[in-house]
């Protein structure tokens, strides 16, 4: 039997990352993966490399400037005729994109001598990992042992009664990735971050896009002045967004499907082509041996860990999406490279508190930190300032004025409470907005801090001007 240092199991963001970062500390690492792309070859970076994050900004980009071009070229004196969109090179782009990142994994393993153990990792106690190929092809059942263990398994779609996924005419958002032509009608059960940037593709490339959403609010997690604004925005590109409304079921006639749904009481029927299920996501924990060796989860399915994602089980880490907290890539990496410097014997940290969140809808949106509700609701005192993109000189010169970056200060300290941006970029912009938080920076030393004109970062300078009334352009 094999032995390692470390053994991670699962090689998305989180996984890959730990394994990377424990070898780069000098501890023998594996790293096992059962993902296997669309023509069975197994394949590394996960959800997120695969059929998640990255193919989906390709596809975003790619229907961007199609309708970039077909509907705004006229502004800046640019006449083209003729436009069209060939869906099968767009999804060839798209899946090119994916070969080469995970591709780039695999080489990153070599690099810093991990080894990929290919096959579905189960625990058989705190420091034995049985592996069982995907296939027959692909070898036989081993096991090998660690003396540390990280659980890195990501998620899953979650599934609803009301609309079973066929992966034909109903499908998930992996399947919503890989259409070979643009639906007339396309149907999203979940208006959230999936739900909205694959709404966005779809429409920007001439389907007509319906959004069933059951919650009454848009986007609760996002401060509700930015919310408002995309929603109102988001509906006049061309997004039905129906709130308050539960699909009760589904039915197909082999070609379009049947969508029963309530609204406020009002029981309604639609049919569409395509039907995507976007209602969020679930951790992944199916056969990981959890019941059989005694690692805890909470009622949600989540493993329980402590503040170092350390398990009830000794040597035994998990991270990511299949643990408590936002279900985001950047924040598993984190986790990752923090458990592996605890491992190694240094001191890791995450600071959750300053982890951004982006939408990648356009305009984008993206936050840092508290919203004003949350703020309102424990009655924290704070100030507020908003700045329009439509008073960006550089904005204007692109024509992408929509939109607003708020800041919110603490009343006494001025300590910077929450940003939040729905602009142009604002997936780049929050960054900035990240690194003061996390150095416990005022709006003041924002204010004070020279931005480069013209720039889109210079509406978060005069967000912190406003903040003491010194906006200089509105």
């Amino acid at each position: 039997m094999k032995s390692y240092d470390v053994v991670v199991i699962g090689a998305g963001p989180g996984g890959y990352v730990a394994a990377i970062r424990c070898a780069q500390l000098g501890l023998t690492t594996a790293c096992v993966e059962s993902w296997a792309n669309d023509k069975g070859e197994p394949t590394l970076g996960g959800t997120c490399l695969n059929v998640g994050c990255i193919p989906s900004k390709a596809l975003l980009d790619s229907s961007h400037q199609y309708q970039q071009i077909k509907q705004e070229a006229n502004v800046h004196g640019i006449t083209v005729s003729g436009v069209s969109i060939d869906v099968n090179r767009m999804i060839a782009r798209k899946d090119t994109i994916v070969h080469i990142l995970t591709q780039g994994i695999a080489g990153l393993f070599r690099k810093h001598k991990i080894d990929w153990l290919q096959g579905h990792g189960r625990l058989l106690s705190d420091n034995q990992i049985e592996i069982s190929p995907v296939t027959a092809a692909h070898g036989e059942m081993t096991t090998v042992s660690a003396k540390h263990i990280i659980l890195a398994t990501g998620s899953v779609p979650m599934q609803i009664p009301a609309a079973r996924i066929d992966n034909k005419l109903i499908v998930d958002s992996s399947g919503a990735l890989a259409f070979n032509e643009v639906p007339r009608t396309l149907g999203i059960i979940g208006a959230g971050a999936i739900g909205l940037e694959l709404g966005s593709v779809w429409n920007r490339l001439g389907a007509k896009v319906i959004i069933l959403e059951a919650l009454e609010e848009f986007l609760v997690p996002v401060d509700r002045q930015i919310a408002a604004q995309a929603h109102k925005t988001l509906q006049k590109q061309g997004l039905d967004i129906h709130l308050g409304t539960r699909v009760t079921g589904t039915g197909t006639n082999n070609r379009q499907v049947i969508i029963t749904f309530d609204h406020s009481g009002d029981k309604q029927q639609i049919i569409v082509d395509k039907l995507i299920v976007a209602a969020g996501r679930q951790p992944n924990t199916a056969g990981l041996g959890a019941q059989e060796y005694g690692l805890q989860l909470d009622n949600r399915g989540f493993i329980e860990v402590d503040a170092n994602c350390r398990t009830n089980l000794p040597n035994v880490y998990a991270i990511g999406d299949v643990v408590r907290g936002p279900m985001l890539a950047h924040k598993a990496s984190e986790e990752g490279v923090a458990v592996a410097e605890g491992i190694a014997g240094h001191t890791g940290h995450v600071n959750y508190e300053v982890i951004p969140w982006v939408i990648y809808t356009w305009p984008e949106i993206a936050w840092v930190g508290r919203t004003e509700q949350e703020l309102k609701e424990r009655a924290h005192p704070y100030k507020s300032s908003a700045f329009p993109f439509m008073a960006s000189g550089r904005a204007r010169a692109m024509g992408e004025t929509t939109g607003m970056i708020k800041i919110l200060g603490d009343e006494k300290t001025d300590r910077i409470l929450g940003v939040h941006m729905f602009g142009p970029n604002a997936s780049e912009l929050i960054a900035e907005a990240v690194l003061a938080m996390a150095f416990d920076a005022s709006t003041e030393d924002i204010a004070r801090t020279i931005h480069a004109h013209p720039t889109l970062s210079e509406a978060l300078h005069e967000a912190a001007l406003g903040i003491d009334k010194r906006a200089l352009h509105i």
